[in-house]
């Protein structure tokens, strides 16, 4: 077995339950508590991991900017999606806002040089396709 599937099976798992849970989270408290409390259990859960494995902190200034920037904006998309979730449908939300994979690879084509083949892009046409045809 190749040694990315293991954890793209944990993402995909992990990531559907963290789109479910909200929904049910925002019927007990609003989003802004909610985004809280996600936060807190990341923090607490970073820092068991982190205290079980042998890890140092390395420094980079562009990597720190980088990794702070990702940190902002994966912050302000769970904050979105939780109110998203808590005014709506999660069953539409969740397969919408999964398509953000698309952004990912267009700017991973204009800035990183890299390259679709049309297979994926068929494939890609498809998940397009099928979230549209689930939103509708």
């Amino acid at each position: 077995m190749k040694e990315w599937i293991l954890p793209t099976v944990g993402t995909f798992i992990c990531w559907g339950l963290w789109s479910f849970i909200p929904k049910i989270t925002t019927k007990y408290i609003d989003p802004r508590s909610a985004i809280v409390y996600e936060v807190i259990g990341g923090i607490v859960l970073s820092l068991i991991v982190l205290s079980v494995t042998n890890f140092r902190l390395e420094t980079h200034p562009k990597g720190i900017a980088l990794a702070g920037m990702a940190g902002l904006v994966g912050f302000v998309g769970a904050l979105c999606f939780l109110f998203a979730v808590s005014r709506g449908p999660v069953s539409i939300i969740a397969p919408l806002s999964a398509l953000y994979p698309i952004l990912t690879v267009g700017l991973a084509i204009i800035f990183l040089n890299e390259t679709v083949t049309i297979k994926q892009g068929v494939g890609i046409f498809f998940a397009v396709l099928a979230v549209v045809l689930v939103s509708t």
